[in-house]
């Protein structure tokens, strides 16, 4: 909120009544708490908003196709070729200008997805506090007691490596985190008075977890959104580094880092070369601390906890 302020000539109760409040903007809002981020939250988000056109105009980026062949594999780096070719000729750059928006995409609808069933399950389960919420609890421990990388493994072995058996597997899996988070913050909100009074009036538990409930979780399940999107994004590029993930001839990070890393120990011949399959791990780890940033940035704001 934003006052005018009274006369300079002295106090004045017909002027303290005339006192305007004007609300400020959502972008005005906005505007001032992206002036208070830090450093870091203001690289993450220089970062991910990098990637994010990188993603969005890959096709006019890239300089040749995702999956065109020429006929040197494994070329040097060069002016035609700027970052080289892989094992089949195909070129390096494009395939990580590609990659960006496979990866990243497969990523962010995955985390979507994980958060509809874990946070939809986790709402009613907070709300039900009977015999549903122990059959879903229960599930749900099975579910965590299992490695997660081992059983995705399992799963795709048996269903197949296709985008959407990766989406909805990891998907399930990863939804198991999200359910006990939503769980936990939705039940100290749950006893509140103003959730009761609305079952009390008869509302559905539908408008009561989208209009009492969630836009009092909102914080930390937006936090929760960044560090999972990051988990999600690092389970997939490692099993497209394992060779059950994203499969060719899509452009995936995970599996050009397998496909080029024996140019490592041509370090001493070809230093350039050396570096290829560091390009896409790179591109995952700056991602990954990237996001970090965001979020850490996010809880803070939060938390109402400020810096001295």
């Amino acid at each position: 909120m934003s006052e005018q302020e009274p006369s300079a000539g002295g106090y004045s109760a017909a002027a303290e009544v005339a006192f305007k409040r004007t609300r400020r903007s959502r972008f005005e809002r906005l505007r001032i708490e992206l002036g208070k981020a830090s450093f870091s939250a203001w690289f993450g988000m220089l970062v991910v908003f990098c990637y994010m056109v990188v993603a969005l105009l890959a096709p006019f980026l890239a300089p040749y196709g995702e999956a065109e062949i020429f006929p040197t594999p494994f070329a040097p780096w060069g002016d035609e070729h700027r970052f080289g070719t892989d094992q089949i000729g195909r070129d390096i750059l494009s395939r990580l200008i590609y990659g960006a928006r496979n990866t990243m995409g497969i990523a962010l609808v995955t985390t979507l997805l994980s958060f509809l069933i874990g946070g939809t399950l986790g709402l009613i389960a907070a709300i039900n506090r009977g015999w549903i919420d122990q059959i879903f609890s229960r599930f749900v421990d099975v579910l965590m007691a299992i490695p997660s990388l081992i059983f995705a493994l399992m799963l795709l072995s048996i269903f197949g490596s296709t985008i959407a058996s990766l989406i909805i597997i990891i998907a399930i899996l990863d939804s198991t985190r999200v359910f006990r988070l939503t769980r936990s913050v939705a039940i100290n909100v749950v006893v509140m008075d103003y959730v009761e009074a609305a079952r009390l009036r008869g509302e559905k538990i539908g408008w009561v977890m989208r209009r009492e409930i969630l836009p009092n979780i909102m914080p930390p399940m937006i936090a929760e959104f960044g560090l999972r999107f990051s988990f999600v994004f690092l389970t997939i590029a490692a099993l497209s580094f394992l060779g059950v993930g994203i499969q060719p001839p899509t452009a995936d990070w995970g599996s050009m880092v397998r496909e080029n890393a024996s140019l490592i120990q041509f370090a001493k011949y070809d230093f350039k070369s050396a570096l290829t399959p560091l390009l896409p791990a790179a591109a995952i780890a700056l991602l990954t601390v990237a996001v970090n940033f965001i979020v850490d940035w996010f809880l803070h704001r939060s938390s109402g906890l400020h810096d001295e």
